[in-house]
């Protein structure tokens, strides 16, 4: 790993660490935090479940690991792995991660929760397996017994009764006793009938466990798209541009293989100004983060010209690891938001590549800011109903620079051509230093005028991470001051 790799690293480590800011301590019912959930109708969400719910889909969660047994989540996480050398399968690495991974995870997919299925949920949740015939008989009496007590005479009605009766046959069953199609409580989100995939990593270098921040990363990606994610959230950021070269094939796999990926631009707070990797990457579909009044928030939203649409980042709530919920701010929450919104539009028009999902979310934008794409905004505010259902203009690839073109012009020499690299002849192409041709960027997409790469980056690199590392030690004191208060 160069000097440039590790620095990469660090920053990604602290982006990651910083986007999730805990602002409260969980409340005693989960109905007030589906309250707050004000993008839930303000984006056109509801509006758009009338269609579908995010059925057959599957997003990749490329974070710090997933609660799946949080009750939103139930059934949700279908798969799993960890990379860093640190976990099993999909499982946290680490408390303090867990937490990320799972509020990023119940924004994208979280089922929702109600008194009624938590009080189910709680019973089917007892070890019953061991009880002898005798035993399991009169459990199963007063099982029953309870269910009356919580649905009323009529508890038939409210309980599946196929899942009912696999769990008196086998005495073990899924939380998914209770029929209820919406329920009403607990945080829910975009796409609730979507499934998951948590592939858990450490963004730590150097890694005690296994590979760096770069490997991890790489194979993250490959792993996500070779099981079967049609989405992949990456709720974490740097304050770097550039990518190591190292991630070109993990992300050209994912490219190839028609999977769309969806980045967090960073933020402010955390010390990125400006845009970074994995958000700057070709074909990635870079968030910004906005608050309620969609404004662009000044601490949760970095800008450039990779942004290519803005989301809610401010204030936030999200499910956490051991049942509880919390608020929370950052482009962290903004990612699983749109990516959520992305699972929406495929599953209603499945016909759609990952290209032409992206172009029916940005070109349905609420346009905000500058005329055009705006380098805080890019192309305006996520609104769900009319990424699903609305008309859009017609698709044109040419509109939507891919990660291969990139490749193929900026790593001369290094990557064998194919026969999809070839640049369309209105692409708009510049000769660049020394007479190398060069691909004009497109508006929201990241600059290809990145050759500042040496020396002058490695000391910069350096700097810019002293004062991050600085800026993230004194912000993480403050909101565990304001946790503690």
């Amino acid at each position: 790993m160069t000097v440039g790799s590790r620095a990469l690293g660090a920053a990604l480590a602290l982006g990651l660490g910083l986007s999730g800011m805990i602002l409260a301590a969980p409340a005693s019912h989960a109905d007030e935090w589906r309250d707050q959930q004000y993008w839930l109708e303000d984006y056109g969400i509801t509006e758009a479940w009338e269609t579908t719910r995010g059925e057959g889909m599957t997003i990749a969660v490329i974070d710090t690991g997933v609660d799946s047994g949080h009750p939103t989540l139930s059934g949700a996480v279908v798969g799993g792995t960890d990379v860093s050398g640190a976990g099993d399968g999909g499982a946290p690495v680490g408390q303090v991660a867990t937490e990320h991974g799972t509020l990023v995870a119940s924004l994208a997919a979280g089922r929702g929760t109600s008194a009624q299925a938590d009080a189910v949920a709680a019973l089917v949740d007892e070890d019953v397996e061991d009880l002898d015939e005798d035993e399991w008989a009169d459990w199963w009496e007063d099982f029953e017994a309870s269910l009356e007590e919580i649905y009323g005479e009529d508890w038939q009605d409210e309980v599946d009764a196929e899942a009912r009766s696999e769990f008196e046959e086998t005495r073990t069953a899924p939380r998914g006793l209770t029929q209820g199609a919406d329920p009403q409580d607990g945080v829910i989100g975009v796409a609730p009938e979507a499934s998951l995939l948590s592939v858990s990593l450490l963004l730590q270098d150097p890694n005690p466990y296994g590979g760096g921040t770069e490997e991890q990363i790489a194979e993250a990606v490959t792993w996500a798209v070779d099981n079967g994610a049609d989405i992949i959230n990456m709720s974490l950021g740097s304050g770097f541009q550039e990518w190591p070269e190292a991630w070109d094939e993990a992300f050209l796999h994912a490219e190839q293989n028609d999977v769309l990926v969806v980045a967090a631009s960073g933020n402010r707070a955390s010390g990125h100004l400006s845009v970074g990797a994995p958000a700057t990457i070709p074909g990635v579909l870079a968030v910004a983060g906005v608050d309620e009044s969609r404004e662009i928030s000044a601490d949760s939203s970095s800008q450039g010209i990779a942004i290519g649409i803005a989301a809610a980042s401010e204030p936030l709530v999200g499910a956490m690891p051991g049942d509880d919920y919390m608020q929370w701010n950052g482009t962290s929450g903004a990612s699983p938001i749109v990516a959520g919104a992305a699972a929406l539009v495929w599953a209603a028009n499945p016909e759609l590549s990952a290209q032409e999902v992206k172009h029916r979310v940005l070109s349905t934008a609420d346009s905000e800011g500058a005329e055009g794409v705006d380098p805080e905004y890019g192309h305006g505010v996520l609104d769900v109903a009319e990424a699903v259902s609305g008309d859009v203009p017609a698709f044109e690839a040419a509109q939507y620079p891919t990660l291969a073109e990139w490749v193929r012009v900026h790593r001369r020499g290094e990557v064998e051509p194919t026969e999809t690299d070839e640049i369309p002849e209105d692409a708009g192409v510049v000769a660049g230093p020394e007479g190398e041709p060069r691909a004009m960027p497109e508006p929201g997409q990241p600059s290809t005028a990145q050759d500042w790469a040496g020396p002058v980056a490695i000391g910069a690199a350096a700097m810019l991470v002293a004062a991050v590392l600085t800026m993230a030690v004194i912000h993480y004191r403050l909101v565990r001051r304001q946790e503690q208060s």
